[in-house]
């Protein structure tokens, strides 16, 4: 009888063991398990509602990436007396604005502009000019009609989603306003997963009076309502930006993120691995950060995705409700809350109530295939 030859091919799941027995051929193949991760995704990839939710958000995300490319009224790019330009960014940041168009003059009327002042000049527009601040107005844009306001501002061949009360675009203001939702969601709840997986791993892990001191500082956040929150820091500040709102948010939705994560270290830090590393003098740092968070990963995922439903939602409410982000930032709450006064406007009720509900629903659906992709009594 011969000895058995390993032959263990490098970085493959499958290793084959073949050898001479008595002049007869054995085979024996060694599968090795997935990950937990791998086996998640393979998981969640069999829930077609989860996976459509993923892809809307995603083409939520490249819409809020692209949003100046698909309707403004600035240049994507344009050469301007022998420079290169980008005035589209302008609409992520007006200090990006280059301070040529102020010095010439330019008053947000580019195509006009460009032409009369540098004749050699071009620029590449984005798909469909409208502006998500402002009016369009008659001859602005080559042959392209002025837009039309209240009942007269119905969807049309130049305004694909109709116009507002003043007859701002509502499809501009959509798309510019999905950077805002979007931001607001994943920044504010950024705030309350840093927060709260750090409270509830520091009282989980360590217990006594620093769990009773966390679990108390939990509470007391748990008792104190965002809107007040947001009526208080109206009444203090002069005027509140978005960030003010992600801030307010993200200080208050903290908490069940950090009891789910206190839960899962009170039990993990029980298991043998982590006995092991203490047996090895590992520091408290390592063995948190690097041993028992990758493991309570997976049940923390789930209510920070509904966690970002709910901040858009919020948002969105309180924007409706005029305590939002000041003008002229575009809104989706802003933009439906005014259909309250116009009954017949139904596309100002119609395609901002849309947005808002297949955003909420998108991350609702993708907390639930998380859920059930990562919780083992779910799998069958």
């Amino acid at each position: 009888m011969t000895d058995m030859t390993d032959q263990i091919p490098p970085n493959d799941d499958k290793v084959t063991l073949t050898g001479n027995m008595d002049e007869l051929e054995t085979t024996v193949t060694v599968v090795k398990s997935p990950s937990f991760w791998k086996e998640s995704w393979r998981r969640y990839k069999k829930r077609k509602l989860s996976m459509l939710a993923l892809l809307f958000v995603v083409f939520l995300t490249l819409v809020a990436i692209c949003s100046p490319m698909i309707a403004g009224t600035r240049p994507i790019v344009c050469k301007y007396k022998g420079n290169i330009y980008f005035p589209c960014l302008y609409y992520f940041n007006s200090s990006w604005e280059n301070p040529i168009f102020f010095r010439d003059d330019f008053r947000q009327r580019f195509p006009k502009n460009l032409k009369e002042k540098d004749p050699d000049s071009w620029a590449i527009w984005p798909l469909v000019y409208q502006s998500p601040i402002r009016r369009i107005t008659e001859g602005e844009f080559g042959d392209q009609p002025g837009n039309k306001m209240h009942r007269e501002g119905a969807p049309s061949r130049h305004n694909w989603f109709g116009t507002d009360t003043s007859g701002v675009d509502v499809f501009a203001q959509l798309v510019h306003g999905t950077r805002i939702a979007l931001v607001v969601g994943f920044l504010s709840m950024g705030i309350a997963s840093a927060i709260g997986i750090a409270v509830g791993a520091l009282g989980g892990y360590f217990g006594g009076w620093v769990d009773s001191l966390l679990s108390r500082l939990t509470e007391v956040v748990m008792c104190v309502p965002t809107l007040v929150l947001i009526l208080a820091m109206l009444a203090v500040l002069d005027s509140t930006t978005i960030y003010h709102l992600m801030v307010v948010i993200g200080l208050t939705g903290w908490t069940g993120i950090a009891r789910l994560t206190r839960a899962e270290f009170l039990k993990l830090k029980e298991m043998e691995f982590v006995s092991a590393a203490r047996c090895l003098n590992v520091r408290n740092t390592r063995i948190i950060f690097r041993h028992i968070l990758p493991n309570s990963l997976a049940p923390i995922l789930v209510p920070i995705s509904f966690g970002i439903a709910s901040a858009i939602f919020t948002e969105s409410a309180l924007s409706f409700l005029g305590m939002g982000a000041e003008p002229p930032t575009p809104s989706w709450g802003r933009l439906l809350s005014q259909a309250k006064g116009a009954d017949a406007l139904w596309w100002l009720l119609f395609f901002p109530g849309a947005a808002i509900f297949l955003a909420v629903l998108a991350y609702n659906l993708i907390g639930e295939g998380v859920q059930a992709a990562t919780d083992p009594r779910l799998r069958d």
